[in-house]
This record gives C-alpha cells, structure tokens and sequence, in this order.
C-alpha cells in the first residue's frame, strides 16, 4: 500500500493512511509529552550533531514528528540555513509547528517518503528519525532521499533495535496481547520489526548511497514515573485507535497494567529505560 500519492502538476498530497501509521487526534499530544523527553529527545540530539551547520545549508527532515529532532537541528544551525520538516500525517505537522513557534528557518509540510516533492539535488542533507520502520517500501524512500540529494549530501537515519533491547516496547506489546488475545494490536511490530542492522546497510547501497555507516546508539533514560510512561506508550501510538475500535476495556485500564510491569521491570519515580537503536550515516 502506497501511503501518499502526490500530484507534481498540481503540488498537492492526498493521503491514506493505515492504522498502523496513523497519528491522528490527541495521539501527537501525548506522544509528545509522554514519550518525546524519554524515547525521542536523546536521538534528536545525536541526530542534530551528525548534521552539517554551515552557512547556506539547506536540510530535509522527513517522518519529523511532533518536531523533537527539528528543534534540534535548528538550535545548531545559523541564521541563513533553512529546514524543511516533513511528515505524512497533518496531526503531528501541526502540533509541531505550535509546539516550536515562527521560526524563517524552517518550512513545514505533508510529504511521504516515498514520493518527495521536491527536485532532484535539492538539499545538503536529509534526516529521518524512527520513520523508516512505518514505511511500505523502505527501497523506494531511500531511493528518494538520494534522489533530493545534492551530490556528496548527508542523510542520516535511525531504527530501533529489537524488543531484546528496548524492553519498553516488549512490556507493552506483551501486555497489550495479553488484553486482546483473540484479536491483538500489532503496533508495535512496526517500530521494532526492522532491527536487522545489516539489512538497513544492504539497501542504503542498493539505493545508490556510498560511505555507509552503521552506528549502535544507547542511552539510559527516565521517565517520572511508571503511569505518565505507561500513558504515553498506550495514547501516544496508534495503539490507542485499536483500543477504541476494539471497545472491550478502557485506556485507563491497560494503561494501569503496562504501569504495573514497567515498576515491576524497570521501577518507579523514576522508571529507568535502556535504549538501543541503529543509526545509519551514508552519503550522495
């Protein structure tokens, strides 16, 4: 299933989204909030530095979010340098353009990874934090961030590693199976399904990338406590339509059971995280 088709004479995306890429309603509120400092906010700072800051500079973000990773890049960046962010789903656009103010740097817009509006050789850099796993045909948008790129240009992406490694994704995953046995939420699925670092290096050179480097990035992170995690991994994800579509038991209450074992697992005011994802340099 393609995620966007986009209209070249006209500029203008029309979008379809599958539940499992859909972040819509309150969603980017509580992902913001709930999850942004814990999960998103240490990568958006390594992502930053890997991104070049001269003057001129022009750079892509694609799959930006609620706009974690945009701060970011923009607090090292001069004032003649611009970002354009995108993202395929209008909520997150637009919590992310309140949530970081007017800024002349930046430019914000719909776009799918997969069919970039934009021309060939037009950017210096393109990055794209935690997107890559939502998208359909992973070759097809690295092909396209190679295509935007100008020649020696800088993209750089992340993915999380496995459950093994995150084991918030396993704690809620598991728990969530265990309310809908019969029918489960395979959210996340998506985000920790495409942990196979050398796969991520296989297509990156297949999309015609050269000097591709992998990188395991940790970090330990804190969460306040195991209810605010816990309603963030529960609200801030699509996991959150399931449960409203299912319609068997509250929010609250698998909220309650994913805090349960998060204190359990990993303790309390504060819950302690360990991180682990990959994150993959390559150049035009």
């Amino acid at each position: 299933m393609r995620l966007s088709d986009f209209d070249h004479s006209r500029g203008s995306v029309a979008m379809t989204l599958p539940q499992h890429a859909s972040f819509t309603g309150s969603i980017p509120a509580f992902y913001d909030r709930h999850l942004g400092p814990v999960l998103f906010e240490p990568y958006a700072r390594d992502l930053a530095r890997r991104m070049p800051t001269q003057d001129g500079v022009r750079i892509l973000e694609t799959a930006c979010g609620t706009g974690t990773a945009t701060r970011r890049i923009l607090e090292r960046l001069p004032a003649k340098a611009s970002v354009v962010a995108t993202d395929l789903n209008p909520g997150m656009l637009d919590h992310a353009r309140a949530s970081l103010g007017k800024d002349a740097r930046v430019e914000w817009r719909a776009a799918d990874a997969q069919q970039l509006p934009f021309p060939d050789a037009s950017f210096d850099a393109v990055a794209m934090q935690f997107g890559i796993m939502f998208v359909p045909d992973k070759p097809l948008a690295l092909r396209e961030a190679r295509r935007v790129l100008k020649p020696g240009g800088r993209f750089v992406f992340s993915a999380w590693d496995s459950f093994d490694r995150n084991s918030f994704g396993r704690i809620t995953h598991d728990v969530v199976r265990s309310v809908f046995p019969e029918d489960p939420p395979t959210f996340y699925l998506t985000p920790f399904g495409d942990h196979d670092r050398a796969e991520h290096e296989k297509r990156a050179r297949a999309a015609g990338f050269g000097d591709v480097k992998t990188e395991g990035v940790g970090f330990e992170s804190m969460s306040e406590s195991a209810e605010h995690f816990a309603m963030g991994l529960v609200r801030g994800n699509p996991v959150a339509l399931a449960i409203t579509d299912r319609g068997t038991v509250t929010h609250e209450e698998v909220e309650k059971r994913v805090a349960e074992v998060l204190r359990r697992e990993l303790g309390d005011r504060p819950v302690r995280a360990s991180l682990h994802a990959w994150v993959v340099t390559a150049t035009a």
